[in-house]
């Protein structure tokens, strides 16, 4: 297989020059053949650093590292030479879990493992075909003239489910777990500190201020929403019925 190919992510074209063949069956769903505007090259050096980072975060939450293949840490340096170049073009990488409704985008987010996934699922289950996913885990937004929009991207969850596509992105929803289900409008000072963590900030100083204020813009730019529920399809039955207005 070819080791370096262009994809289409974001609507930016992306020369991907890799060292294993991996990380271009996780794109393949988003090549293209137009010229690529930007390139990404990976390195030895760049493998290194991945399995660093994934040591210390094994470290920062108690639990022994696991040695990482080398073209999974190539999956992962790929995606962070992407989203340290996105700022530029007013695209912010977000953690989160993301479905779209009638042409209409709806984020769920949460720290890991309060159940932002189970809640897309249960949208889905809801809606039927109505409800496309648009993707489970980290998506790209684009901040424009006329508010947000939520792209599809390779990196969409350990499920694989996203779609190659883009939609209006209409509300972020913050989640906790709740034996009872409750939903109500969230207010921009209150949400800010979770939505910055669940942004990718960048390590380039010019990346990162850029960064902080595609968040403000973020913020003020789509409905926010607290929801506290359980696991039950009542959850989505009032999440929905409630953000979509």
């Amino acid at each position: 297989m070819n080791l370096n190919a262009v994809y289409k992510i974001a609507d930016k074209t992306i020369l991907v020059d890799s060292i294993y063949p991996r990380v271009h069956h996780l794109c393949a769903d988003y090549a293209c053949t137009e010229p690529a505007e930007l390139s990404v090259k990976i390195t030895q050096e760049d493998l290194v650093y991945e399995r660093s980072r994934s040591e210390l975060s094994a470290q920062a939450e108690g639990s022994d590292y696991v040695e990482e293949r080398e073209d999974y840490l190539e999956e992962l340096a790929v995606y962070r030479k992407i989203c340290e170049m996105m700022p530029k073009y007013d695209t912010i990488l977000f953690h989160g879990s993301c479905v779209a409704v009638d042409g209409q985008a709806y984020l769920f987010t949460a720290p890991s493992g309060t159940g932002k996934s189970t809640h897309t699922r249960l949208w889905r289950e809801l809606l039927g075909e109505k409800a496309v996913m648009v993707n489970d885990d980290k998506p790209l937004i684009k901040l424009t003239d006329n508010g947000a929009v939520i792209y599809g991207t390779p990196y969409n969850g350990k499920h694989s489910l996203g779609t190659n596509m883009c939609a209006p992105l209409r509300s972020i929803c913050i989640i906790s777990r709740a034996e009872e289900n409750s939903i109500c409008r969230a207010d921009a000072a209150q949400v800010y500190p979770l939505v910055l963590q669940q942004v990718y900030r960048p390590a380039d100083r010019e990346a990162l201020v850029k960064t902080l204020g595609l968040v403000d813009r973020l913020i003020n730019s789509v409905d926010l929403y607290s929801l506290g529920c359980n696991m039950d399809i009542s959850a989505a039955e009032l999440s929905y019925n409630t953000m979509k207005g």
